[in-house]
């Protein structure tokens, strides 16, 4: 999914407006979210995490029409977390996504109660915990962020808070919401950087990862949790900086039979000093009043072929930014010596060789670095299928069987090429202390961090 479906003109919970919490005691009665652990312990409970032990079933919205899958998708078969995207409005001339109200529901019958000690035990049996320092002191003193941000995440995708699955709740409590705090780690070291009065830039936190693999929504969790925290960020996407349909026309032209260059995707088909423009522009909204528009790409212009969308449709962000998340499939990725990407696929030369200019136009703007590991590019395929599978289920254009095995062929030369190095490596001028990587399953869970 593009980064610009998800990154349209919905209106965020306000900031100023936090959920409510209410933890029931035995005779119903509540306290407010500024309970902790310790007093919470024997006699009060969290509704919202009634469901931690609950029986697995179907997550609706208040219109009954939207049903969330009950687990994870294993080798092509079944949908994914957060896979049906019906919510979304897409257009020829914009991929915004309009998105409905955002609200929890609350089912009529009373919900089954557990305790605070349910939630933190299921927290501290996170993939992610040790990575971050989160230690069980830590969260105990946080519990109560660790609530507001779940409520906050279930309204964003309108999910039962009392009543979520236990994929739902790994997905918000073992990935999006420690990822967040990472994040906001990371703009604490950065701002400390700086002295009273100087302008700060943001902090661009770069994302790389294989297409279908989450990010996208991640980015938009981690946006969403942002600006409900009162912090003004930017989402941009590797996509954003495609050439244009006759500049891409012209690539394809210059290269007859390379089949890695035919269609967008690939180095050489990004416009770099546009990328460059945009992110040193994206960099000076250091204060009030300084707008600019982030570029958007229509991967629906020409059949398919794509073009750059109308400037028009754009969406506009104001400084102060305190960051820009960047995202894409390629970023990070290390140019390497003609013998390995010969040996990989003789096309992928031209490539290697437009790879070089990279660095420059992408990476050396990225402060802090996010980067999802896989263990088999293959599973790339079998994501694409399922999201195009959906689409056409849904009724909505999609791509054929036939058709996704042709588009991922021509992004898993570069993938064999260049993960390895990137996973053992890291990105081009990456610190370790600003670098987390999340392998995940097929599942698209994460199992490890390092």
């Amino acid at each position: 999914m593009n980064m610009a479906v998800l990154n349209g003109l919905y209106q965020p919970w306000p900031p100023t407006a936090s959920p409510r919490l209410y933890y029931f005691n035995n005779q119903n009665h509540y306290c407010n979210s500024n309970c902790k652990l310790h007093s919470l312990s024997h006699s009060y409970h969290f509704s919202i995490l009634s469901s931690l032990y609950a029986p697995t079933k179907p997550i609706r919205t208040a219109s009954g029409l939207s049903q969330m899958p009950t687990h994870f998708s294993k080798s092509g078969s079944g949908c994914s977390w957060m896979q049906d995207n019906s919510w979304c409005h897409n257009t020829a001339s914009s991929n915004d996504c309009r998105q409905g109200p955002l609200y929890s529901v609350f089912p009529t019958k009373r919900a089954e109660v557990s305790s605070v000690q349910d939630l933190f035990e299921f927290i501290c049996s996170g993939p992610l915990i040790n990575k971050l320092g989160l230690t069980p002191e830590k969260v105990t003193e946080s519990i109560d962020k660790w609530l507001e941000y779940g409520s906050y995440l279930c309204r964003l995708f309108q999910l039962n808070e009392l009543d979520l699955t236990v994929p739902q709740k790994a997905r918000l409590f073992h990935y999006y919401i420690p990822v967040f705090l990472w994040c906001e780690d990371q703009i604490y070291q950065h701002r400390s950087m700086f002295k009273d009065g100087e302008d700060i830039p943001p902090l661009v936190i770069g994302f790389s990862a294989p297409q279908g693999c989450g990010k996208t929504t991640l980015v938009f969790a981690l946006d969403y949790l942002f600006r409900v925290a009162g912090r003004k960020t930017a989402t941009i996407s590797i996509d954003d900086f495609y050439l244009t349909a006759e500049d891409q026309a012209k690539l394809r032209e210059e290269h007859p039979g390379n089949a890695l260059l035919e269609f967008r995707g690939n180095a050489g088909s990004h416009d770099l000093p546009f990328s460059v423009e945009t992110l040193t522009a994206l960099n000076s909204l250091t204060k009030e009043g300084l707008k600019m528009k982030l570029p958007r790409y229509d991967k629906s212009a020409y059949n398919g072929r794509g073009d750059r969308a109308d400037p028009s449709t754009w969406p506009e962000v104001e400084g102060p930014l305190t960051a820009v998340l960047f995202e894409g499939w390629m970023l990070g990725f290390k140019p390497l010596s003609m013998e390995v990407v010969k040996a990989v696929d003789p096309q992928l030369e031209t490539v290697n060789k437009n790879l070089e200019a990279y660095y420059d136009a992408w990476d050396k703007f990225i402060k802090a670095w996010i980067v999802i590991k896989i263990k088999d590019p293959s599973c790339v395929y079998q994501w694409r299928l399922q999201a195009e599978i959906a689409m056409r289920e849904a009724g909505n254009p999609g791509m054929s069987d036939e058709e996704v095995k042709d588009f991922v062929s021509r992004y898993l030369p570069a993938y064999k090429a260049y993960l390895p190095t990137l996973y053992s490596e890291g990105p081009s001028g990456s610190n370790p202390k600003h670098l987390l990587v999340i392998e995940i399953d097929e599942g698209r869970n994460p199992i490890l961090a390092c």
